[in-house]
């Protein structure tokens, strides 16, 4: 049985939603968890291009030109515009940029010549290098060894794992060995079209069948060059805007 009497059981109840304050050592406690009422944020815009975001900007449609303003390059293929820190230490988050890129550049696996070929046509830029006193453009070199390979007949030379020939077509009825080039500087489109795509290194390997693959061998370099490029485009185009601030 209860000792409680009717009266201390209902102080007992009321006192259950009450929350207390208490000092200790010159610190602030409460007896229970307690969550501060945010404001509201509103939804980001959410866009596909570098020029979306400028546009964004210089029309003040959301903000003010008093108001500052923070451009976070996330990544090559993400960039973001947020508010400066608000009361209750949030952010607004006005505008998403994220790069519509091509679907099918696929690294680190070997496909059929046919597919390599519409993959280096459809979604790599042109890049040429200046090597060894000439000028090379690796994405042409790739497209004629594979589309002139003759099938089946992919041989390694040397041990190294590096060097490899391949049997190509070099007229209407006659052959010749060639050797596979190895590493290779191409530029897939991997950012927004606005900048200039990053060109890094990649080996080139094939397989008979004939099948070929790339993998990337920059250690991701690329990525950094791609960013720091957005943030120049970015800088360039909203000099004028002293209350917008940058960073990559």
């Amino acid at each position: 049985m209860s000792n409680y009497t009717e009266k201390e059981a209902l102080e007992y109840l009321v006192n259950l939603g009450e929350t207390k304050v208490l000092k200790i050592d010159g610190q602030q406690f409460t007896t229970k968890q307690v969550y501060a009422v945010r404001e509201p944020i509103p939804a980001s815009i959410q866009v596909t291009t570098l020029t979306a975001l400028v546009d964004y900007i210089k029309s003040n449609f959301d903000t003010k030109a008093s108001e500052k303003l923070l451009i976070h390059v996330k990544s090559p293929v993400e960039v973001s515009l947020c508010s400066e820190l608000r009361s209750d230490a949030e952010r607004e988050e006005y505008i998403k940029c994220r790069a519509l890129l091509p679907d099918n550049i696929c690294f680190d696996r070997f496909m059929d010549t046919e597919s390599f070929n519409i993959m280096l046509q459809s979604s790599f830029d042109s890049k040429t290098i200046l090597q060894e006193d000439k000028e090379v453009d690796f994405k042409e070199l790739l497209l004629k060894v594979t589309g002139c390979i003759k099938d089946n007949v992919v041989k390694q030379i040397g041990d190294d794992g590096v060097s490899q020939a391949a049997t190509i077509k070099t007229g209407v009825a006659s052959v010749a060995d060639v050797k596979v080039p190895n590493p290779v500087i191409l530029a897939p489109f991997r950012t927004f079209p606005e900048v200039k795509q990053p060109a890094s290194k990649f080996i080139f390997r094939m397989q008979s069948g004939p099948r070929a693959a790339l993998f990337e061998a920059d250690g991701g370099t690329w990525r950094n060059i791609a960013m720091i490029s957005i943030k120049k485009l970015l800088q360039e185009q909203l000099k004028e805007f002293e209350n917008v601030e940058i960073i990559a």
